[in-house]
């Protein structure tokens, strides 16, 4: 059961990364008329997010896949709930505040996939 919760949260995470690398271009495409340093930083922005969001799948699905579940896991599992709190309760407090859809389905879809870890990491 542990293991099938952590492989579903993986999976809600990469998809989520996917969903911020695709439309990187037209996100800052966007912001109209703007520095090409400012597009230089928003496009770094959306990509090391996407690469965020990749690496804590990938963290989850190595450590359910070949470590120890017993000891191991659980606090992988909770480590990247707490980053995944935090990334959303950032994203609430900033873009979220805006009437961009994505940035409020973000904090309830990262702190969902949280619960899920949290939950994978004691049953």
């Amino acid at each position: 059961m542990s293991a099938t919760l952590a492989y579903v949260a993986a999976a809600v995470i990469a998809l989520w990364g996917i969903a911020h690398a695709i439309p990187t271009r037209q996100v800052v495409a966007g912001f109209g008329a703007i520095s090409t340093d400012n597009r230089r930083i928003i496009t770094q922005e959306w990509i090391a997010e996407a690469l965020t969001m990749w690496f804590l799948a990938a963290l989850i699905v190595l450590v359910t896949a070949f470590g120890d579940t017993g000891t191991i896991a659980p606090w992988i599992y909770r480590s990247v709930a707490i980053m995944l709190v935090a990334v959303g309760a950032l994203t609430a407090a900033t873009g979220g505040r805006t009437p961009v859809i994505w940035f409020k389905i973000c904090p309830v879809l990262l702190t969902s996939t949280a619960i899920l870890l949290i939950i994978a990491s004691v049953v």
